[in-house]
């Protein structure tokens, strides 16, 4: 990820990201291979429902947390 402050992920949304949603569509990719979205507090669940009731979202983790494991 950049040094720029991240995003929401959300449609028109400029707010800071402060989650992480994992996910991948199991038609195109790997079992393993995990996308993410960002959200922010107001989009967190919209996101996070828009990738469940297609079957995609595999885990929601707090931004920093996120960035931890990849540091790792």
């Amino acid at each position: 990820m950049s040094d720029e402050t991240p995003i929401c992920s959300a449609k028109g949304c400029r707010s800071a990201a402060v989650w992480v949603l994992a996910w991948n569509n199991p038609k195109i990719h790997t079992p393993e291979r995990r996308k993410t979205w960002l959200a922010c507090e107001e989009h967190r669940e919209h996101l996070s429902q828009f990738l469940g009731v297609r079957g995609f979202l595999k885990d929601v983790v707090r931004f920093e947390e996120w960035q931890e494991r990849e540091d790792s």
